[in-house]
């Protein structure tokens, strides 16, 4: 018997049938199998875009990492299965690779530079003892300079080096080191390149890890995050008005500049992708555009290895309003969960939805009750990892935080599929 959170199940449709009526949802004690731990993870540097630029030196000796407390070295026969993660600039990449790193382990994580501390530089890969991740910054064809010659934007395709992206990725995954350049993101130069040593799963991220197809060819697993406009231009508002006393005509014009390159070469990565979390306005808010949301996780259902999250049936059309004992919501929005089979560019897609925002964290015990085949080995261990990550955590009240969370988990899940490990 389920001893869980009441739920008021308000349609539910099995899909095989085409009849409407009550599915009666069994939720499992998963109690019994076996724990998983999660480790520790740092925050990923964030460098700010500041100063002036200037045409790159020529490069000098490969810099090798000092960071001596993470032990890189792939194990013999060892596979290394690359991820790509694409997505717009403010989509909450950098707050995605911490989840991924923490779910994937290491007890050691930092930068490849070592920081700040002597002998360090700037950089843009984060390392642990599993994981490398690495921004396709680094793979600018231009320094900004550079770029303000071509009068191209960064979001072009004719402003990456791909051959040098396909060539030092296809290395990695045969488990060679790599001498990757350098894109210092503080003066918009391209640095003296450092070397990168393969490690068992490989992340990159940036705007166009899938556009290139000999790279997108390389990758074991897609994500894209997606922000819809109205979002966008509600978060860009709150930060540049409040934050850097922007007007909201330089915000509107901001945005419009963006948008033709976005459309052209960002976006269209969407159909190439497994997992796409797709951020919206919220549709149960009585608050303003961009202070509730609706997420919803996006998955293919015909990728080998990997199976998508859902709730009560794969095969079910399911809306669940959660009691409000058992997830504590504020007065302006509540708590909707949706899941259903939907088509996504012309494949076969297995939707799981938020709209809300919970007002304790710790309901997400109750939420993750809710759900199905999240790819945690334990009950409650997705929404206990979310409640150690803390309220304050971007996106950690929402479906954004929620889907990260079990995307990561369920890239772990295809990781172990893919590699045996049991």
């Amino acid at each position: 018997m389920y001893h869980g959170p009441v739920i008021n199940v308000t349609e539910v449709t099995e899909t095989g049938s085409g009849s409407r009526g009550v599915i009666i949802c069994i939720f499992l004690d998963l109690a019994s199998l076996q724990e998983s731990k999660m480790m520790r993870v740092m925050l990923v540097l964030a460098y700010m875009a500041m100063a002036f630029g200037f045409a790159p030196a020529a490069f000098r000796s490969v810099r090798t990492s000092r960071y001596s407390d993470v032990s890189m070295k792939l194990g013999a026969d060892e596979k290394v299965i690359v991820i790509g993660v694409a997505a717009d600039s403010g989509c909450g990449k950098s707050t995605f690779m911490r989840r991924l790193t923490k779910v994937f382990g290491g007890e050691n994580v930092g930068p490849l530079g070592g920081g700040f501390e002597a002998g360090s530089w700037e950089t843009n890969t984060l390392v642990s003892d599993k994981t490398t991740v690495i921004c396709l910054d680094d793979y600018h064809a231009n320094d900004r300079q550079g770029r303000k010659v071509s009068g191209l934007t960064a979001l072009n395709l004719k402003e990456q080096n791909f051959d040098l992206m396909y060539e030092q990725i296809k290395a990695l995954k045969e488990g060679k080191s790599i001498a990757k350049p350098i894109y210092n993101h503080v003066n918009g130069t391209l640095d003296t390149p450092e070397t990168v040593e393969p490690t068992p799963i490989v992340i990159i991220e940036g705007l166009h890890p899938l556009a290139d197809s000999k790279v997108r060819d390389l990758l074991d697993f897609t994500i894209y995050l997606d922000i819809s406009d109205d979002i966008k231009f509600a978060w860009k508002i709150q930060r540049d008005m409040a934050e850097r006393g922007w007007t909201l005509e330089q915000v509107k014009e901001s945005i419009e500049q963006r948008k033709p390159d976005f459309s052209a070469y960002v976006a269209p990565q969407m159909e190439f992708s497994d997992v796409v979390i797709s951020v919206l306005p919220s549709e149960i808010s009585k608050e303003e555009v961009g202070k509730h949301l609706k997420v919803k996780c996006i998955q293919r259902t015909d990728k080998p290895g990997f199976s998508p999250a859902y709730i009560c049936s794969p095969d079910a059309t399911v809306s669940v309003t959660p009691n409000t004992d058992a997830v504590k919501v504020g007065p302006t929005c509540g708590v909707t969960l949706a899941s259903y089979k939907s088509k996504y560019y012309g494949n076969d897609v297995q939707v799981t939805e938020m709209d809300g925002k919970l007002e304790d964290i710790n309901d997400y015990v109750n939420v993750e009750k809710i759900l199905s085949n999240t790819g945690s080995t334990t009950a409650g261990e997705l929404a206990n990892d979310m409640i150690k990550v803390g309220p304050n955590s971007p996106g950690s009240m929402d479906g954004t935080g929620l889907f990260q969370t079990l995307t990561a988990y369920k890239l772990k899940e295809f990781y172990d599929a893919t590699v045996g490990n049991k």
